[in-house]
């Protein structure tokens, strides 16, 4: 029986962006262990996927020490475990356990970017940020980008060989739950939760954003491009996520705007994003940065028209005025108008949205991302194999 080791920083990761993954590939044969640092949803993951789960401690913050405890702790669970593949996601555990399992001498080791947080640094951190790609990059032996924007950022930035390179399917991390983002499948308890969360006014328009709450996210434009637009007093923006004070923190006078205004609705999290979709009329996505958004693709399976930002990722999924909107990152006074033509617009935001529900049925169905990823994990099994046969 193979196995594959599978590594995120956060178990929120493993929950959320990789969903349905390991169970997959048990069903399939292989032995599975998840890896990630503590968190609440790890009672969550390991009931949901069926496979164990190993604690690393892992920070999402520039701590080197701590970050050299982590790579000692990977190579002794390599050493113990005896993996046929590391596959690591999101920048910390990518780095971290390439290095590890290059020092174990693992012979396969997968890293998927989904985002490169560079994009968006400025001065000396940008230049950090970098060489940790470049270093996560170097370690690895296939580099799987979520996206066409993401692989040709990193060809045009040389960050990696492009004999490393390889897409699964048309893109994305995971695909799209169509069970789940599914308009005849949602349960009426959880859209009057909902419903009473928003507390909509009869003729309200329901602006929808779906994210952590961070600059990185676009979240102050937004806020204030809705304010000063004239749909605000006949509208609802609703911000599902949560402050993240600690990485790329809003501004407290922001912070203090989103909880005072009532026109604005703040809801830390929910498990339940296709109930909130399904109460919207648009969903806006003014992210900075993005490897292959799944907030995009889930509202794209819940038929909600969509408004986002001009950057590699969303312009992967977003056709302007075909599939959507798109706007300059970072230009409230377009994205202002935007949401203004949105609300009188809707018939034709609602046939942007049909022309995009069908490409999510055709190209990002999650059964088909899964049976990619077997296809390639049974790939580089053999050319393991093999070579192994010539030496």
């Amino acid at each position: 029986m193979p196995k594959l080791i599978r590594i995120t920083t956060v178990p929120l990761s493993l929950k959320l962006l990789l969903a349905g993954q390991m169970k997959f590939m048990k069903e399939h044969g292989w032995d599975v262990l998840m890896v990630s640092s503590d968190g609440r949803e790890v009672q969550q993951v390991i009931r949901a996927e069926g496979v164990r789960h190993e604690v690393v401690p892992f920070t999402r913050q520039i701590t080197p020490f701590q970050d050299l405890v982590c790579i000692w702790k990977l190579i002794q669970l390599f050493k113990r475990e005896k993996p046929d593949i590391v596959h690591t996601h999101t920048p910390k555990a990518g780095l971290l356990g390439m290095i590890a399992a290059k020092f174990s001498g693992l012979n396969i080791r997968i890293h998927t970017i989904a985002g490169i947080p560079y994009m968006a640094a400025e001065g000396r951190k940008r230049g950090l940020l970098e060489n940790v790609e470049k270093w996560t990059y170097d370690y690895a032996t296939e580099v799987w980008p979520n996206s066409e924007g993401l692989k040709s950022f990193v060809l045009e930035q040389n960050l990696c060989p492009e004999s490393k390179l390889r897409i699964i399917g048309k893109g994305s991390s995971n695909g799209i739950d169509l069970n789940k983002f599914n308009r005849e499948v949602l349960k009426e308890n959880h859209l009057v939760a909902a419903t009473m969360r928003i507390l909509p006014g009869e003729d309200d328009f329901i602006i929808l954003a779906v994210g952590r709450l961070v600059k990185d996210k676009g979240i102050q434009e937004l806020v204030e491009a809705f304010l000063e637009s004239k749909i605000a007093p006949m509208s609802k923006l609703v911000l599902l996520g949560s402050f993240e004070q600690d990485l790329d923190p809003l501004s407290p006078e922001l912070i203090q705007t989103i909880e005072s205004n009532p026109r604005i609705v703040q809801i830390d999290w929910s498990d339940h994003v296709a109930h909130y979709m399904a109460l919207s009329d648009l969903l806006v996505h003014a992210s900075h940065r993005e490897g292959f958004p799944n907030v995009l693709l889930e509202a794209g399976a819940m038929q909600l028209p969509i408004i986002c930002s001009d950057i590699i990722g969303n312009r992967d999924i977003i056709t302007q005025q075909k599939t959507g909107l798109i706007f300059p990152v970072k230009d409230k006074e377009v994205l202002k108008e935007a949401m203004e033509f949105a609300f009188v617009k809707r018939e034709k935001m609602a046939k942007m949205a049909a022309l995009l529900f069908n490409e999510i049925i055709e190209n990002y169905d999650r059964k088909k991302i899964h049976e990619e990823l077997l296809s390639n994990y049974n790939r580089l099994l053999s050319s393991g194999k093999e070579d192994a046969s010539k030496n």
